[in-house]
């Protein structure tokens, strides 16, 4: 294996992402050939509806391709079992928790569902583990509350936490500042960088906030209408691939920001 296959941690090859009926596939988008590196804090950026959860869920082994392949550490996903890929692979979603009575410490645990026996005992190495995830996201005041009292910035960082306690090189995030305010926002955007940095994990996720994810991101994955691209915002530059992302009649790139701008006539 080269040095440059070395530094990637996923690779999809001429992958297409969508839905399966009876009847027909469903295509939500084709021929996406991407290397994402290890150690990034990498962003998926497009318009609502365009298949950036879709492709999350797909790279996770949720649901599967509907043709080509996904690779990580250039080994084919549906060659890994589901327990292999949960030591490999962390994943937060959208989706609300079910109703329960579990507090914030036994929520992070469950992040070592891979690693416990079957009895579900945890052991020193687990509550290491669960606790430094903890003290990592600085939620410590937070370990004997039920999760349900949470605000939803709080609960985003309990979930990034039980994702930490699973210990695995990548974690997938699908809108992890969906329902918070830009405070709250720019202040989980600046914790998974600050991840990425100490931990050395590859952290990947799908954000509606643009601005930030050009400010914070090591690398942008970019799916437009007829192509899904990846880069550095350097990169992305130098090749106008952010310029008509979205309709300019209301705001518009400027490259020498590297920020969208409200357009004024």
């Amino acid at each position: 294996m080269n040095k440059k296959q070395e530094n990637i941690v996923l690779r999809t090859e001429n992958l297409s992402i969508g839905y399966q009926t009876r009847k027909s596939k469903i295509v939500v988008a084709k021929d996406i050939s991407l290397e994402l590196k290890q150690k990034n804090l990498i962003t998926v950026l497009g318009r609502n509806g365009i298949g950036k959860s879709t492709f999350l869920r797909t790279v996770a082994k949720v649901q599967n391709p509907l043709n080509g392949s996904v690779l990580i550490n250039e080994k084919k996903i549906e060659l890994y079992s589901n327990k292999e890929i949960s030591k490999l692979l962390s994943l937060v979603l959208t989706e609300r928790l079910p109703e329960s009575q579990l507090t914030v410490y036994e929520l992070v645990a469950l992040g070592r569902q891979p690693y416990t026996n079957w009895i579900d005992k945890l052991s020193e190495i687990d509550n290491e583990k669960i606790s430094t995830a903890i003290k990592q996201t600085e939620i410590e005041h937070l370990q004997q509350k039920y999760f349900y009292e949470l605000s939803d910035g709080q609960l985003q960082r309990v979930l990034i936490a039980r994702a930490l306690a699973q210990d695995t090189d990548i974690i997938i995030l699908d809108e992890p500042t969906a329902h918070l305010d830009l405070h709250h926002t720019l202040k989980i955007f600046t914790l998974l960088k600050k991840l990425v940095d100490e931990t050395s994990k590859t952290i990947i996720i799908s954000t509606h906030q643009v601005n930030l994810a050009l400010q914070f991101s090591d690398s942008i994955v970019l799916f437009k209408d007829n192509e899904v691209l990846s880069g550095s915002v350097d990169e992305l530059n130098k090749t106008q691939a952010l310029d008509n992302l979205f309709p300019n009649q209301i705001i518009k790139y400027n490259s020498n920001f590297k920020q969208f701008v409200i357009k004024r006539n």
